[in-house]
């Protein structure tokens, strides 16, 4: 029997115009902003173990920011991207899944990279594109990839991840592993042609895939009202047969039971799902852009009260599970080892230039070897101009 390839749609004799905002969803939300738990809400089950983790992470990940932003000022590195105000986001949604199943990140995930286990060391190295960086200097700081922790380098074309995530979890598919791929954007991403392809492709092949926007209300400086008309980015889900979940991005343990629920669907039922999480960014897009020009401190300071750490302290310090003290020594001790991670860093040499056509095909091509003599006479012409990229230049 030939199968159906329309779709089945109810037939009616009067004209409906279904109206712009059809679709209400709902914030999902846990903690309110004291930390105190909504009357009749059912916490997602969590460990002292895994809820002293998430929150460890979560400070050395504010503190790191901290610092690499100065570091920045300082002139020690080309460029930063802080994720002050959504490490709730990624840490939360990133506790919630398996270690084998796949990350694609954009740029503000660095929380989910460390709740895997990216050491100080393995940040500093990146951000330095010193030789002990795993991406051998070729990389944009904050642009990280972890093979051994199934995290994909991260690209800075916005949405190019998408798509990517929507091939990668029809693969676990067709493999029948058991895995799903988590996969992060911002709002402003969703305007990408990528995003819908990503979606639409998924949708179709039933692939299971995570699909988690933060949406943090500015596109760099374009405000989500002028990025788009609709309810947000979670009602695109209905436009392609997906479900959707929103969350408040800055409640962690509302952000691990949203995803704990979309990794299931995406296995048990062989569905992509689309999470959207509400959040603020409350530092600049990045080192490069002044938040200044276009939004005014009253918003920010109306964010600030939602900080989503304070929040997880309060709700941990409820439960008996953390003081203000071991908190601040806890930060104490993150501090002086992310100053002494950056300190090492520094000193240590570039990759050698040769790693610039290694790992691009198996064997470098003859094509690939002149451009790479060329270049080494060029810095040999102009050696005090290309001090750093000159490693193993004689």
């Amino acid at each position: 029997m030939a199968k159906e390839t329309t779709p089945k749609t109810q037939i009616t004799s009067e004209l409906t115009v279904i109206p712009a905002h059809a679709v209400n969803i709902p914030m999902f939300q846990l903690l309110k902003e004291d930390g105190t738990v909504h009357k009749g809400a059912a916490l997602p089950e969590i460990d002292k173990e895994l809820a002293l983790k998430m929150f460890n992470t979560m400070q050395f990940i504010r503190l790191l920011d901290e610092r690499m932003f100065a570091a920045q000022r300082q002139g020690r590195i080309s460029f930063y991207l802080s994720s002050l105000g959504e490490e709730a986001a990624s840490i939360g949604s990133a506790a919630a899944i398996d270690f084998n199943d796949m990350i694609m990140s954009q740029y503000r995930e660095q929380g989910a990279l460390a709740f895997r286990g990216f050491t100080v060391d393995d940040f500093m190295n990146q951000l330095f594109s010193n030789e002990l960086d795993l991406g051998k200097g070729r990389q944009m700081p904050v642009h990280y990839g972890s093979a051994a922790l199934n995290f994909m380098t991260i690209s800075s074309p916005l949405g190019t991840q998408i798509p990517q995530a929507a091939g990668y979890a029809y693969g676990q598919k067709l493999d029948g592993n058991k895995n799903c791929t988590l996969v992060y954007f911002g709002e402003g991403a969703a305007s990408e042609g990528d995003f819908h392809a990503g979606l639409n492709m998924a949708a179709v092949y039933k692939a299971p895939v995570i699909f988690f926007c933060r949406n943090n209300g500015y596109a760099i400086s374009t405000p989500a009202t002028e990025q788009f008309a609709g309810d947000g980015i979670a009602p695109r889900a209905t436009g392609y047969g997906m479900k959707a979940i929103r969350v408040d991005g800055n409640d962690i343990l509302a952000v691990y039971q949203a995803t704990q629920e979309a990794r299931r669907i995406a296995l048990e039922e062989g569905e992509p799902v689309l999470i959207e999480a509400m959040s603020y960014r409350m530092a600049g897009h990045s080192t490069s852009d002044d938040p200044s020009g276009y939004r005014t401190k009253e918003e920010e300071a109306k964010w600030r009260v939602k900080d989503p750490m304070a929040r997880f302290q309060k709700w941990l310090e409820g439960k008996g599970w953390m003081t203000e003290e071991a908190a601040a020594e806890q930060m104490e001790a993150h501090k002086k080892a992310v100053l002494a991670a950056l300190k090492k860093a520094e000193t240590v040499p570039a990759p050698h230039i040769d790693e610039i056509i290694t790992d691009v095909y198996d064997t470098p091509t003859q094509l690939q070897k002149e451009q790479l003599e060329a270049l080494k006479e060029h810095i040999r012409k102009y050696p005090d101009a290309y001090p750093a990229t000159a490693a193993g230049v004689k």
